[in-house]
C-alpha cells in the first residue's frame, strides 16, 4: 500500500510557495523567443489565486513528490477550452467561477441548489496528495483540497433507488471557445456507481496547491477520483443528479469500444490504440526516461479493489 499516514504535513510543506512562484518568475523573466517557445511563460491571470484557508493534512496523501504547480496547472485535458494540452492555460480566462451554483436532483429526499460559497463552508478541508492517471499514458502527483463528495451526498439523502450519481459540467459557449467543436456530445457528462461516489477517496475538490482550483484545473468544483482514469474527474461541475440507471457518459458515449463506464486504471487492459502498461510522469521523466509499471488501480487496490469483486474487468472496463 502506497498511502502514508503523514498527519505532519500541511500545504506549504509539499513544495513551498516561494519554489515554485520562483520558477515561474525565472521563465518569465528569460523573454527569450527560442526558449518561450519551448517553455512558454504561465500568464499572469493563471497565477496562484487566493488561498484556502483552514485546510487540514490528509492520512489518504501518498509521499510521492508532487508535480510541480506549473505542469499541474499548463498541461492539461479540458476539451471546452480545446483538445490541445495548453489550450485550457491560454484559453480558459474567459469562464466565470463566480456566482456558481450547483444543483442536486434526482432520486433525492432533499433536492438542493447550492451555492459555490456554501459548498465550501460545508464539511473541513484536507489536503490530499493524489496519484492522477490519464488514459493517454501520462500521470502527475497533484495536492488537491477539498472533502469526500460523501458529505454532500448525505446532506440530500439519496433515495432507496438511487445507484448511481451523474455529474453534469458547464456548456455554455459564449465563456468555453472549445464548444464550437463537436469533439463530444456537450455538456461533458461522467458518472459513479453510488458506492465509488461514497468511499472517502473520491474528492470534491476546490483547490489545488493549496489555492483555489484556476480555470483551467476546473474551477470552481471538480471531482478527483484517484483510482480511475483522468477523464472520469469531471471538472467545472453544475448539476448532480442521483439516478437508478447507469447515465450515459460523455466518452463513452462517443467511444464505447474504448471508453467503459468504469474507467479504473488497470494495466492489463489495453486502449485499442495503446497499451496502458506504463506511463510517463510529467514534470518528473523526459521523452527518453524509462516509464514506470502502471499499478492497478493506480496503486489504490488496497483501499478500492474490493468495491469490484467478482466482476470480470476486462469486459466491464
Amino acid at each position: 500500500m502506497l498511502i502514508r499516514n503523514r498527519p505532519d504535513i500541511v500545504p506549504s510543506e509539499i513544495t513551498s510557495r516561494q519554489v515554485y512562484e520562483g520558477r515561474r518568475a525565472f521563465v518569465r523573466n528569460l523573454g527569450r523567443a527560442a526558449f518561450a517557445a519551448a517553455v512558454p511563460a504561465v500568464p499572469a491571470w493563471a497565477q496562484p489565486g487566493p488561498k484556502l484557508a483552514g485546510v487540514k493534512a490528509s492520512t489518504y496523501s501518498t509521499i510521492e513528490k508532487p508535480t510541480p504547480y506549473k505542469d499541474v496547472t499548463t498541461y492539461n485535458n479540458f476539451y471546452e477550452f480545446g483538445t490541445d494540452k495548453g489550450d485550457p492555460v491560454q484559453y480558459a480566462k474567459t469562464l466565470k467561477a463566480r456566482p456558481w451554483s450547483v444543483v442536486v436532483e434526482g432520486a433525492v429526499k432533499k433536492p438542493r441548489t447550492f451555492a459555490i460559497e456554501d459548498l465550501l463552508k460545508l464539511a473541513g478541508m484536507e489536503e490530499r496528495v493524489y496519484r492522477m492517471r490519464c488514459v493517454e499514458g501520462w500521470s502527475m502527483v497533484i495536492p488537491w483540497t477539498g472533502y469526500p463528495l460523501a458529505e454532500l451526498i448525505r446532506q440530500v439523502e439519496p433515495a432507496g433507488n438511487a445507484k448511481f450519481v451523474e455529474f453534469i459540467t458547464l456548456a455554455d459557449k459564449a465563456q468555453m471557445p472549445g464548444l464550437h467543436v463537436p469533439a463530444l456530445a456537450w455538456p461533458y457528462v461522467e458518472g459513479l456507481r453510488m458506492d465509488e461516489a461514497m468511499h472517502p477517496l473520491t474528492l470534491l475538490t476546490f483547490g489545488v496547491y493549496g489555492e483555489l482550483l484556476p480555470n483551467q484545473n476546473g474551477a470552481p468544483v471538480r471531482l478527483a477520483v484517484p483510482w480511475k482514469y483522468g477523464f472520469k474527474s469531471g471538472k467545472s461541475i453544475v448539476k448532480i443528479r442521483f439516478t437508478e440507471q447507469m447515465p450515459q457518459t460523455s466518452w463513452n458515449r462517443a467511444a464505447p469500444q474504448e471508453y467503459g463506464f468504469y474507467s479504473n486504471v488497470n494495466p492489463a487492459v489495453d486502449h485499442p490504440r495503446w497499451s496502458q502498461a506504463t506511463e510517463r510522469r510529467i514534470g518528473e521523466d523526459g521523452f527518453f526516461q524509462k516509464k514506470r509499471q502502471t499499478l492497478p488501480f493506480n496503486g489504490y487496490a488496497d483501499q478500492v479493489a474490493s468495491l469490484y469483486a467478482g466482476m470480470d474487468l476486462k469486459k466491464l472496463f
